[in-house]
């Protein structure tokens, strides 16, 4: 199990490297226009927060809050997003490399964490389309975007 997610998570991390990397400051700090949404960055805030919040939730047996590793003037800053999501990761990695596969509150956060990443793809993904970005390589293939509907 531990090398399942693993690899799901890895998986997704590359996802939001390709996103990273296909946006500009402005874009980051967009909203999307006419409807209540927060700004591109701060979805990857909230990742990043997930990311620190619930290994932190799992190791305490407990909920101990939600924070995150980028301030918010760091969402529009591509690099500082890009380091964070790298960092993250590999806390991630190391985290679920330690899980008891008999800890099942443990893997519980783990997998509520996979859901969370997937959840902000599919908000990333309407931001994609709503601000007229192009959509990554990676994000193509991954959820077959762009195909006849």
């Amino acid at each position: 199990m531990n090398e399942l997610l693993r690899r799901r998570f890895s998986r997704a991390n590359t996802l939001y490297l390709d996103f990273v990397d296909a946006v500009s400051a402005e874009q980051l700090g967009s909203h999307l226009a006419g409807l209540p949404s927060d700004t591109v960055g701060h979805q990857l805030w909230c990742v990043l927060g997930a990311r620190e919040s619930y290994p932190r939730a799992a190791r305490a047996g407990e909920w101990k809050g939600f924070t995150s590793p980028v301030t918010a003037g760091e969402t529009t800053d591509a690099a500082a997003l890009r380091a964070a999501l790298v960092q993250t990761s590999a806390d991630v990695d190391d985290w679920i490399t330690g899980l008891d596969a008999g800890d099942e509150a443990s893997l519980t956060y783990a997998l509520a964490l996979l859901e969370h990443e997937t959840q902000h793809h599919g908000q990333l993904i309407r931001y994609l389309y709503g601000l007229g970005i192009d959509r990554p390589e990676s994000w193509q293939r991954q959820y077959a975007l762009d195909e006849d509907f």
